[in-house]
């Protein structure tokens, strides 16, 4: 979220909102609440059809999107919907087709989750510099699934705080080039636009109404909590679903190899969820405070932070945040028996590790916006270390196929760095 965007009127004088938000860097769960755009009109972007990376792995890849319904909940954030649904896209290997099935480019964004991205001015990008919903990604729509290397592992993908399922496309689409299926979600309510198959938006109106309400009555730690609980809720359904998944894929996915990653709140919750459910069987947390506070400090602690997990678990940092600076990870780390790591980027900021470090470039700004939001880290360098080091990881753990990337510092990539 864009750390200059005000929350509101009545909110942007409450202490938390700049101190927060500018001090964390938006480290963590409570620095991406506390810069939630206010409501803005929607307006088609007019700007550049920018373009993602291409995969580099060897496999074609396909994304379809669905709609899952949750029908043993009320929607947490409206209770007066009686079920809680969600919108899911899929991307995987897909087989090779002379057809017409499976040959369109899918749309980064649809139009109506793309107007709302494009209001919020997201993360620097001036508001109608990009075109969200002319962007194509390297994913055929629909087409057929690679069925040839039988069963594979499946990875769920979770967004920062108030960011959209497709601000993490450029990593997923390198993992299904691989070989992976990958599933991303977006969480109704809190992502700025949900739109359904009927055309229908959602968007974040119950979040910001939360947020203004818990910072007039100081309450923030409890809606923190909320939003991680309603995470990690939706993420067991998805998981709960991997085996009816749309276009044959629930034949396609091994739901014995499961993995969860995220970036920022997306993190936060691939933790929390591996702890609560052991059918996550490795993970990675990509910049995620582990707390329950506007700030971290090391008290509030989230379930896996107090207890850490026995399975292998990734913590990718930014500068000057890793296991020894950033409390939560701190005792995380001290309480974690199993497999470990923690990689940090050298120059980099929150934001390096998402599609921004792609996209603000294109989006006529200058060095100084850049670096404020991504770092001085060159863009293409961290979304290379953020691929193979994800990968890398995964292979190893669901694989079996360990090329000793994550044993210690590389010189083919410099800019990672490893924790003392």
């Amino acid at each position: 979220m864009n750390s200059s965007a005000a929350v509101s009127h009545s909110a942007t004088h409450s202490p938390l909102t700049r101190r927060s938000a500018l001090g964390l860097a938006a480290a963590g769960l409570a620095a991406a609440l506390l810069t939630v755009p206010a409501p803005a009109a929607q307006a088609r972007a007019t700007g550049t059809e920018a373009r993602l990376p291409a995969p580099t792995g060897p496999h074609r890849i396909g994304m379809v999107s669905t709609r899952l319904v949750d029908d043993s909940r009320h929607d947490p954030w409206v209770k007066s919907v009686p079920y809680r649904e969600l919108m899911i896209s899929v991307w995987y290997p897909a087989a090779r087709t002379s057809g017409k099935t499976g040959s369109r480019l899918a749309p980064y964004m649809t139009p109506g989750a793309a107007e709302r991205w494009n209001a919020t001015a997201p993360h620097g990008i001036p508001k109608d510099a990009i075109d969200f919903a002319g962007i194509r990604t390297h994913a055929r729509e629909g087409a057929p699934a690679d069925t040839s290397g039988g069963r594979r592992p499946v990875l769920v993908y979770a967004a920062g705080a108030n960011d959209p399922r497709t601000w993490g496309t450029s990593a997923v689409e390198e993992l299904a080039s691989r070989g992976y299926v990958v599933v991303t979600i977006d969480h109704t309510y809190e992502a700025p636009g949900v739109e359904f198959p009927d055309g229908s938006v959602k968007d974040d109106a119950p979040l910001r109404e939360a947020l203004v309400e818990a910072q007039q009555d100081d309450s923030m730690p409890a809606l923190l909590k909320k939003v991680l609980d309603i995470r990690v809720a939706d993420s067991k359904f998805v998981l709960d679903r991997l085996g009816s998944l749309p276009n044959g894929l629930s034949k396609v996915v091994d739901q014995k190899r499961v993995g969860m990653f995220g970036q920022s709140a997306g993190g936060i919750a691939a933790a929390e969820t591996m702890y609560e459910d052991k059918r996550v069987k490795a993970g990675i947390n990509i910049d995620g405070t582990l707390e329950y506070n506007p700030e971290p400090n090391g008290t509030n602690l989230m379930p896996v932070a107090q207890h850490g997990l026995t399975r292998p678990f990734l913590l990718m940092g930014r500068q000057d945040s890793d296991r020894v600076t950033e409390p939560s990870w701190r005792a995380f780390w001290s309480h974690t028996k199993g497999w470990k790591r923690n990689v940090t980027l050298t120059g980099s900021k929150h934001q390096a590790y998402t599609d921004l470090a792609a996209l603000l470039p294109q989006a006529g700004v200058d060095r100084k916006v850049i670096e404020e939001h991504i770092g001085t880290v060159t863009p293409s360098r961290a979304i290379t270390a953020e691929r193979v080091y994800v990968t890398s990881f995964f292979d190893r753990w669901l694989r079996g196929r360990d090329d000793q990337l994550l044993d210690g510092p590389s010189a083919k990539y410099p800019e990672v760095e490893f924790a003392g």
